[in-house]
């Protein structure tokens, strides 16, 4: 039971040794803990300090990626645009370029037909004429061969060179 009542002799060595420790304690280990406190608390803030660098800095590169892949799409539709404009203008052309094969081929055989028409014209003609002349040779050969017939057709003649 001494523990629960203590004697006055107990109390004041226990309250001497207390102090002695108490100075001890603040002479040699009080700066000491307080300093590792002071360092523990410092070290909390600049990680915490870090953490919130580096929480910014995060949000920063997330911005940066959306802008990129925003720019990448961007350029992305671009290039879409341009290749289908391309190919709108490739075609355009090939048609154009169709075209104008057609009609250079149209009018080289409208030529065509028109030089071969004139030339079988020119040839038909050719061929009439010879043909006029070779019956009228024959005619006038057989109008000719008789004497009174040549002196009746020269008599014709004469008579139409007067009326005219």
């Amino acid at each position: 039971m001494d523990l629960i009542t203590p004697e006055l002799g107990l109390i004041f060595w226990t309250g001497i040794s207390f102090l002695i420790l108490l100075f001890i304690l603040r002479k040699f280990a009080w700066k000491p803990i307080l300093g590792a406190v002071n360092t523990r608390e410092q070290s909390i803030k600049d990680a915490l300090a870090a953490a919130e660098a580096a929480k910014l800095e995060m949000q920063n590169l997330k911005a940066d990626n959306e802008r990129i892949l925003q720019e990448a799409r961007q350029e992305r539709e671009a290039m879409m645009k341009e290749a289908r404009e391309l190919k709108t203008k490739m075609i355009t052309d090939a048609k154009d370029e169709a075209k104008e094969t057609t009609d250079k081929m149209i009018a080289q055989a409208q030529a065509a037909i028109e030089s071969e028409k004139k030339s079988a014209m020119a040839e038909l003609k050719n061929q009439v004429a010879e043909l006029s002349l070779e019956i009228a040779e024959k005619v006038v050969k057989a109008e000719l061969s008789n004497k009174d017939k040549q002196l009746q057709l020269v008599e014709n003649m004469l008579d139409d060179a007067k009326l005219n």
